[in-house]
């Protein structure tokens, strides 16, 4: 078996990561243990998760590979596309979130630099680029509210959007606040446009999925509802789907997002029997069955190819495209290969 998976009950709740890799191991040694994190072959809800402080939850479900899990991004892996005094715009690799979570962002900077956040190595990039030490130094002094040494303010980055962790692609983050309450603002009026590239199980034709979505369909998992009187807290989500490339037993297309709510893409395709190559969450509608996924993806294939708007505070239109990274390239390549032999 390539990996051991295990669902963690009551009595772990509150271990840190090696504790209790210990009580589900105990022949291993404790620094055997510590090999396997540092080695990079325990995930926890699906992460890779190389942090020995890390204290687990109840539910938390843990698998243990028997191999080497790929690296996480660095700050080589991300690349500014377009970079002015009020925003940059960069490509964000797959396997790295975009914010650090809110019970994280106090953890110790020698923890965090484990596996870094995107708007942390974006500070990276800016830094290398703008020829910025990134190490504070006592001439900046300490802010006095907080204590926290002061940076460098043109190091000061904002979330506008967010991607999930494994889609690659586009992003935009703003440098000042006029360009952060604008940019906000275009993103909930829909003025921000966003095409995808997704690759989907079964022939999937050209159609728009309009409906609302709500947090729990049911199941514990977010999902939609049909339109009509909105369910409490739900939001209404389109998608504009048009094929790029059939292929046997999957399509390649374009996701075009008239709006943009969590896992939207994700939810449409699943609930519409196509479920997204490589999908771990969504993989069946509501009440049915998970589709098996024999498609070999190398993660979930789905790519934020395409940001257009309207510059905040200059009015300049901008419009972005990148390609497809490497990791789906190469994947599509095989399934190619794969249809062409049948």
């Amino acid at each position: 078996m390539p990996a051991q998976t295990y669902h963690l009950a009551a009595q772990h709740n509150g271990l840190s990561l090696p504790q209790v890799l210990k009580r589900l191991l105990p022949e291993p040694s404790w620094s055997e243990i510590r090999k396997l994190i540092a080695g990079r072959q325990v995930q926890v809800n699906g992460n890779l998760c190389l942090d020995e402080g890390r204290r687990v939850k109840t539910g938390d479900v843990l698998k243990l590979w028997d191999h080497p899990l790929a690296k996480p991004a660095d700050a080589s892996d991300v690349k500014i596309v377009h970079l002015d005094e009020h925003l940059i715009v960069v490509q964000k690799p797959a396997g790295v979130t975009t914010l650090r979570h809110r019970d994280q962002t106090d953890l110790p900077s020698r923890r965090k630099q484990l596996q870094p956040t995107l708007d942390e190595l974006v500070v990276q990039v800016l830094a290398e680029r703008l020829g910025i030490d990134t190490i504070p130094t006592r001439q900046r002094g300490r802010d006095r509210r907080s204590g926290k040494i002061r940076r460098d303010p043109r190091l000061t980055i904002r979330p506008v959007h967010r991607l999930d962790r494994d889609t690659s692609g586009l992003m935009v983050f703003a440098r000042t606040t006029a360009a952060e309450h604008k940019l906000i603002r275009m993103f909930a009026q829909h003025e921000v446009e966003r095409a995808y590239v997704a690759v989907a199980h079964g022939q999937v034709e050209a159609q728009t999925i309009d409906n609302w979505l709500v947090r729990d369909r049911g199941d514990g998992l977010r999902g939609s509802s049909p339109l009509g009187e909105a369910p409490e807290g739900a939001q209404r989500a389109i998608t504009h789907l048009r094929p790029m490339e059939h292929l046997p037993g999957y399509t390649i297309l374009e996701c075009r997002l008239e709006t943009g709510r969590t896992h939207q893409i994700r939810i449409h395709l699943a609930e519409r029997g196509h479920m997204l190559c490589g999908e771990k969450t969504y993989t069946h509608p509501p009440g049915g069955k998970p589709r098996e996924d024999a498609s070999g993806a190398p993660r979930q294939a789905l790519h934020a190819a395409e940001l257009a708007f309207i510059h905040p505070i200059t009015a300049q239109p901008l419009r972005f495209q990148m390609p497809l990274p490497k990791d789906l390239r190469q994947w599509l390549l095989k399934l190619r290969a794969a249809g062409q032999a049948t």
